[in-house]
């Protein structure tokens, strides 16, 4: 019943990022080097947006990956690279401080 309303609604499948972490997920942090040691997610990978193409390697495509930044937008970026370089799951997880809270 809950899935029909969320489909007549439009509010799509809900992420379950402590999950996808159990799973064995990276998390990509493209905010700066700068930003990223103010402050960050254990574990996460900063790979900053403007370099993202270039370090694909960093990455490992057999594995989820959640993307996160500041606020989401330059995570939603980050997932659409990723998608375009043959990334198979690949999740918005948007502002870090928001995604920690998800997954802790």
């Amino acid at each position: 019943m809950l899935q029909i309303l969320k489909n007549i609604f439009g509010l799509g499948t809900k992420i379950n990022f402590t999950e996808l972490m159990k799973s064995g997920a990276q998390i990509i942090d493209v905010r700066t080097p700068g930003e990223f040691q103010s402050g960050h997610i254990k574990g996460s990978i900063n790979i900053p947006l403007q370099n993202l193409s270039t370090q694909l390697s960093k990455i490992k495509k057999d594995k989820p990956v959640i993307t996160c930044c500041a606020s989401g937008m330059r995570s939603a970026s980050a997932k659409s690279i990723l998608k375009s370089k043959g990334f198979t799951e690949v999740h918005n997880g948007g502002g870090w401080v928001s995604l920690q809270n998800k997954i802790s």
